[in-house]
């Protein structure tokens, strides 16, 4: 069988080439008509394996890979993460272990007997190295696009469309037909780098502005070193707009009309996007909503959508985001030669000009699976709280005891606020983290 991409976005490393095993780095990806607009070419695929927290590593016990030289003080033997700062871009620092390494070693929390044996005898200081080697380059996950925000680049998208006499204006009977079911593309266990196990600390952290930096650093700090995670599915919060390309509530149902796309998904929360074809901002009132407000149009069956108005805020083992994220998504179907759906190749860059020293890029590819018509029952999740702050640690609560309990301000960074108020008396905190609000 032939595998086809349907649209002009042949010079993608796409699922097409995918399921018809040509080598991500093939020859045979033709250049992008449109070069500097969509569909650039991209090294590779994903990052290598999922290195997960049991992944390979070279020793035990802080004990270092041969040849490593390790820092008289590190994130696992430090009392003040913030006195660091120079050592936070060196991977000696964090044992050349990726975010979700650092976070999943003490996940289990203190005394649920649960904890990540990779966090040795005697933790924090006992944690074990990663694999120096193991890194996903920063170009590739950089955006290829020489714009400088996500506005630009949807007046590019569309300004192309117009030449070849688009936006496409679909009709029931001309839409896609992309109604249905589908899961993530897991070549070989790699998954796309913002899950944050296939990347040294470092490259990460170098993707972000100095204030947005030190949260990042701050947060796998608490989570290493203290096991005092503060994740939204403990609390019963917002997981918040980036989760949807990680572990969180992916959009995994479409629902497509000529008038809207919906993006339907339930995992450890609910997702629930709409995209409104043709329109423009601002859509109502412009409140930060959780996943943003977002507007899109069809270039014959690839849809291009602009988002924005996100809220503001944190996610799982990564780095938090601000109001002015904003991104460009490109959905490409992906068909058989008889025409049959075989997936959608999805294209997100991520603008961000507060928390990110440049914009971002995920390819992500999602395989069709099955119908509306014979899917299972879709259920949304309802979080009953059972976990809350006491002395900082995420403490399961058990029916009918007393606990004394502060409300937090979930527009105040409440993560931070536990951390500062439990765990950092006596760090040399910068005055601006004092400001624990999004600027």
């Amino acid at each position: 069988m032939t595998v086809r991409g349907t649209t002009r976005m042949t010079a993608a490393v796409s699922l097409a080439f995918i399921l018809a095993g040509v080598p991500p780095a093939s020859a045979q990806l033709e250049p992008p008509e449109v070069p500097g607009l969509r569909g650039a070419p991209f090294a590779a695929v994903h990052p290598g394996p999922d290195v997960r927290s049991f992944g390979e590593g070279p020793e035990w016990d802080a004990r270092p890979p041969p040849g490593i030289e390790p820092l008289a003080v590190d994130l696992f033997t430090s009392t003040d993460f913030y006195r660091d700062r120079d050592l936070w871009l060196d991977q000696r620092y964090w044992r050349c272990n990726s975010p979700r390494q650092v976070a999943d070693m003490r996940s289990g929390g203190p005394g649920t007997g649960t904890l990540d044996p990779r966090i040795g005898a005697e933790p924090p200081v006992s944690a074990r190295w990663g694999d120096c080697e193991m890194d996903w380059p920063r170009e590739n996950i950089v955006s290829p696009y020489p714009f400088d925000s996500a506005a630009a680049h949807y007046q590019a998208l569309l300004d192309d469309a117009r030449t070849r006499g688009g936006p496409t204006q679909h009709t029931y009977e001309t839409m896609p037909k992309w109604d249905g079911v589908y899961r993530e593309y897991l070549p070989d266990g790699r998954r796309i780098w913002n899950y944050m196990r296939s990347n040294q600390t470092p490259t990460l952290l170098s993707l972000l502005t100095p204030q947005y930096r030190q949260r990042m650093v701050q947060q796998l700090y608490h989570e290493g070193v203290d096991a005092a995670h503060q994740w939204s599915a403990s609390h019963c919060w917002p997981e918040g707009f980036m989760r949807q390309w990680a572990t969180g509530p992916t959009p995994n149902r479409v629902l497509v009309t000529p008038g809207i796309v919906v993006l339907v998904g339930v995992s450890n929360s609910n997702v629930w996007r709409t995209v409104h074809i043709g329109r423009e901002f601002p859509l109502g009132q412009e409140v930060p909503q959780w996943f943003g407000d977002t507007i899109g149009f069809w270039d014959d069956d690839a849809l291009i959508t602009w988002t924005s108005n996100v809220q503001g805020w944190t996610q799982h083992s990564s780095w938090e985001f601000s109001y002015e994220l904003e991104t460009i998504e490109i959905f490409t179907p992906v068909s058989d030669d008889d025409g049959a759906l075989l997936g959608l190749d999805w294209e997100a860059v991520i603008y961000d000009s507060e928390a990110l020293v440049e914009p971002v890029r995920i390819l992500w590819h999602r395989i069709y699976v099955e119908g509306w018509d014979t899917a299972g029952r879709l259920g949304f999740r309802e979080c009953t709280r059972r976990l809350y702050p006491i002395d900082g640690f995420a403490t399961q609560v058990a029916p009918g005891q007393i606990i004394e309990y502060r409300v937090p301000d979930m527009f105040d960074r409440p993560w931070a606020e536990i951390w500062a108020e439990y765990f950092e008396q006596d760090m040399a905190r910068p005055d601006d983290s004092l400001d624990l609000g999004f600027d």
